[in-house]
């Protein structure tokens, strides 16, 4: 099977799931709840001293700099892809 028809399959196989998912929350709960304690324990590296207020500050910092991070990479993988493709 080539690139694009595993792709389509997968993505055709993902939409027929999240049809027959009644109650998306809980399916995503845990690994909301992953990513979060991710956060929460890498500001607790950083500041083992800190407060409770300050360990969530610095959790919110750590998951928009991820976020932001996961855009930049978006952004130039596009910028990569567009000058592979315009050659």
């Amino acid at each position: 099977m080539d690139p694009t028809e595993r792709s389509l399959r997968s993505r055709l196989a993902a939409h027929l799931s999240w049809a027959n998912t009644a109650d998306r929350p809980a399916r995503t709960e845990a690994a909301r709840k992953a990513s979060e304690s991710r956060f929460l324990s890498e500001a607790r590296k950083l500041h083992p001293s800190g407060t409770s207020k300050q360990i969530e500050d610095a959790a919110q910092s750590l998951r928009k700099a991820h976020y932001a991070r996961l855009a930049l990479l978006s952004a130039q993988a596009r910028r990569a892809r567009k000058a592979s493709n315009g050659k």
